[in-house]
């Protein structure tokens, strides 16, 4: 059966159009037939036995008004393959079947006919088989069975006859139904090509819509998570504005804090698999109205849509942070994180994506930085704090801050001599509008804006000019920033600058944080060792504040660690406390490192410290920080005098 193709060669959409096609034209096939038969059989009426006459044209004729009936019921039907193939199996029986039936009947009914009657049969069977021809173009098999099935008994019948006319009927039948089988070979072959050209273009077009939506995925889908990325949140977002009016909702970004540390120990793979478990729980709280998207690295952003019910929304944020801050599993460890919100609400904190991203941005600092793993939302306080800090920024990038900035130097004692041994320079800054900026504020700032690596550059040149006013026995702390420790121009502008006091850079001491050793601990190595190439000593600040350090201290190449005021507030008190400064003096020795404890305000706290085993302190307990005159003026060769006890008590 070649028009089904039924070893599975045609293409299903050739099927499908023959089929269509052949819907259209069957009724014309069973009405043209159903007209043409009975005709002929009132040609017979008188003439032939009724069951040739009548009844069996009768039957025949019901056959095509069921046939006919069915078709019209299924011409707006869908049908698969295997249903079309059925069907058109069925058809393709059908058309043996009633050919050869009507073919008989036809040529049964010659002999009783008059000149006129045979003649009727003859126009009645070449006509009626070039119009099934037709109705059966789209279906070539069965259109060729059909034409075989009645024109080859037909010439044969008339040829036998010996009559002239009769044969010449029966040549002309044939050639034109040769003529009709070579335009229906044709037709076929076209319109098979048109279907197949067309199919063609379909999967053409099918392929660039599959590619188009591929594209469209991978430019708006994160593809680690499969959470939607920065550039659908932010779509998101301002779709969102162009459509809320009056309509409240949030913008949230949710970090996870102490995700740094899981890749420094467990590797990125480990950290991939915290990062996919998190959104798979963040995506358990997306409904219709929230949103959640991936931002990069550990950042991910949250936009709620329904606020109006307030105790649910905070129930909500809740959520997100407690579901954040469950436990992973990594390489057989178990490790928590915890995650720290911050939320901006339209059109209350901004009237764009980008402000109501800025605030929330600024929400999570306020929340890492004051009340970690928990939601801030921002608030008319942190307008008034970003409007500050554009003040300082704009003043930074717009002041002589070689006029304005200035150091205090507090001193370092050995706490075995009383003496000063050292001292620490600190950042001040008195602006001409703003007046004095405390040293977080503007050095915050400063970072934010891209001005830290001049201030520094700034500030050293002063700190370098006091050292070398200072007693040869005298060294001196300097505070880097982490961004100058992450920035390789930066170190070798410090470096240059140290090249100018070759002679006395042995007594500058660089304080590093551990913020420089977590945002890139291989790269704040390599400034280090830099840094001690030329001669300088480096310094561990605000030690034990980070997470980073302590596993990796076998790698840094550091001289001393200062020891974060926060251990020392409640020495006195805490047994604890005790045990885990001893801990560090201890391993400071054993490293060999000098150790310094920072924020030492009583003499409680030196008592304790002494009994510890400490070397060198600094705090107010000794001396506020001092100009650089009165820094200078002071007496090294003698010991400080603490104040006195009551005095310190109050």
């Amino acid at each position: 059966m070649n028009f089904i193709r039924m070893r599975g060669a045609a293409s299903t959409a050739l099927m499908r159009a023959q089929y269509r096609a052949f819907t259209r034209q069957i009724p014309l096939l069973y009405l043209t037939l159903l007209a043409n038969s009975a005709a002929v059989a009132f040609t017979f009426r008188s003439l032939a036995p009724p069951w040739l006459d009548c009844y069996l044209p009768i039957g025949l004729g019901c056959v095509c008004v069921v046939r006919l009936a069915m078709w019209l019921r299924a011409r707006e039907r869908e049908f698969d393959r295997s249903q079309l193939i059925r069907r058109l199996r069925v058809t393709m029986i059908l058309v043996v079947v009633l050919g050869a039936a009507f073919t008989f009947w036809g040529l049964a009914l010659y002999p009783y006919g008059d000149a006129y009657a045979r003649g009727h049969v003859a126009f009645y069977m070449g006509i009626t088989v070039i119009a099934c021809v037709f109705c059966l173009m789209h279906l070539r098999s069965a259109a060729l069975v059909l034409a075989a099935i009645v024109n080859v008994p037909l010439a044969v019948f008339f040829l036998l006859t010996g009559n002239p006319v009769f044969i010449a009927i029966a040549l002309n039948i044939v050639l034109v139904s040769g003529s009709m089988i070579v335009i229906l070979l044709i037709y076929y072959r076209d319109f098979a090509d048109l279907v197949e050209s067309k199919e063609a273009l379909l999967t053409q077009q099918r392929t660039l819509q599959e590619l188009s939506d591929l594209n469209h995925s991978l430019a708006n889908l994160d593809p680690l998570t499969a959470l939607p990325n920065r550039r659908r949140f932010f779509s998101d977002v301002e779709a969102l504005i162009g459509s809320a009016q009056n309509t409240m909702f949030a913008v949230g970004i949710m970090d996870l804090d102490g995700f740094k540390q899981v890749n420094d120990l467990y590797g990125h793979v480990a950290g991939d698999r915290v990062l996919v478990e998190t959104a798979q729980r963040l995506r358990s709280l997306v409904t219709p109205s929230v949103t959640v998207a991936r931002l990069g690295g550990d950042e991910f952003g949250i936009i709620a849509r329904d606020l109006s019910n307030a105790e649910r929304f905070a129930s909500f944020c809740a959520e997100l942070t407690r579901i954040s801050a469950l436990p992973h599993t990594t390489n057989g460890m178990t490790t928590r994180l915890s995650g720290s919100l911050g939320l901006a609400i339209y059109p209350h904190a901004g009237a764009s994506a980008e402000q109501l991203f800025e605030r929330a941005d600024f929400a999570l600092f306020h929340a890492k930085t004051h009340s970690r793993g928990q939601a801030v939302t921002f608030s008319a306080e942190h307008e008034i704090q970003i409007r500050r800090s554009s003040a300082v920024e704009h003043e930074l990038c717009h002041s002589d801050l070689r006029e304005e900035l200035s150091l205090m130097y507090q001193p370092i004692v050995d706490l075995r001599t009383g003496r000063v041994t050292a001292f620490e320079a600190l950042a001040r800054w008195r602006n001409a509008r703003l007046g004095p900026v405390v040293p977080n504020e503007f050095i915050r700032a400063a970072e934010h804006c891209g001005m830290i690596h001049e201030i520094t550059l700034i500030l050293l040149e002063q700190a370098l000019a006091f050292l070398r006013r200072c007693p040869p026995a005298l060294s001196l702390s300097f505070n880097l920033s982490a961004l100058d420790v992450a920035s390789a121009e930066a170190v070798d502008r410090i470096v240059a600058l140290l090249a100018t006091h070759r002679d006395i850079a042995s007594r500058i001491r660089f304080e590093v944080t551990e913020t420089a050793f977590v945002r890139d601990f291989e790269l704040a190595r390599r400034a280090i060792l830099t840094l001690k190439a030329h001669g300088a000593r480096v310094a561990l600040d605000d030690f034990g504040t980070g997470f980073s350090s302590l596993s990796s201290m076998d790698q840094l190449p550091i001289d001393c660690i200062k020891i974060d005021k926060s251990f020392i507030d409640d020495i006195v008190l805490r047994e604890r406390s005790q045990s885990i400064v001893k801990t560090v003096f201890d391993l400071c020795k054993n490293l060999q490192l000098e150790c310094v404890v920072e924020g030492v305000e009583a003499l409680q706290q030196i008592d304790v410290l002494r009994t510890l085993g400490c070397a060198y302190v600094q705090g107010y307990v000794f001396s506020r920080p001092l100009a650089e005159r009165d820094a200078l003026a002071l007496d090294v060769q003698s010991p400080l005098r603490l104040p006195a006890r009551e005095a310190a008590v109050e």
